[in-house]
């Protein structure tokens, strides 16, 4: 009697462990499912995010050089149309992040800041100089770089960056929403992310 007992516990016993066993790695198998799905998702949204905008700039270039004294100069002017292209964006491939499959924790470590490309279109109307001072690189030089210091200000003022901003939590948001709906934790720096306007104090 006494070892048909002890043989029951011990089937009793190896079924538990074997319960056990299964049910740790039907746990670890949904959690490396749940990994891969994170992983897929963050790469289906890693692109760049572009805001475009078109900005126009009319320059008036002057350069005096003295010869002979303040009373004698030679002159070059040039009147200068400018019509540029600007994009905003933000390259998503570039985002830090880690997944801690420990604490069900997609962990953002960093954020690309944003990428600003100018490309303008020059056109030079007017232009003259004296025979002692012609237009050489350096003017065309110079006249670009002015332009494209004077179109930054604007790209400042304007409202392309917020746009770009609002674009980039868009696509943030996504992780928000794929984190909240599998039971894992969004995070940034030392703070986890639990609604929208959290997410908006990243910028």
């Amino acid at each position: 009697m006494k070892k048909v007992f002890i043989g029951v516990i011990l089937t009793l016993a190896i079924v538990l462990i074997f319960r056990s066993c299964a049910e740790d790695k039907e746990k670890k198998s949904i959690l490396k499912e749940n990994s891969m799905l994170i992983q897929e998702q963050i790469n289906n949204v890693s692109k760049l995010i572009v805001t475009e905008g078109h900005f126009a700039e009319v320059y008036n270039y002057k350069d005096s050089q003295q010869l002979f004294g303040p009373l004698i100069t030679a002159d070059k002017k040039a009147l200068v149309v400018v019509n540029a292209e600007v994009t905003v964006g933000y390259d998503l491939s570039l985002v830090k992040f880690e997944i801690d499959e420990d604490t069900k924790t997609l962990r953002i470590i960093s954020i690309p800041e944003p990428e600003i490309k100018i490309n303008p279109d020059f056109e030079y109307y007017d232009v003259t100089a004296d025979y002692l001072n012609q237009f050489n690189a350096e003017d065309y030089n110079k006249i670009k770089q002015n332009v494209n210091a004077s179109l930054l200000k604007k790209i400042e003022a304007s409202t392309l960056k917020s746009n770009a901003q609002n674009r980039l939590l868009s696509e943030l948001s996504k992780f928000l929403v794929l984190t909240n709906s599998m039971g894992w934790t969004l995070s940034y720096g030392d703070r986890n992310i639990q609604n929208f306007d959290e997410l908006k104090l990243l910028n």
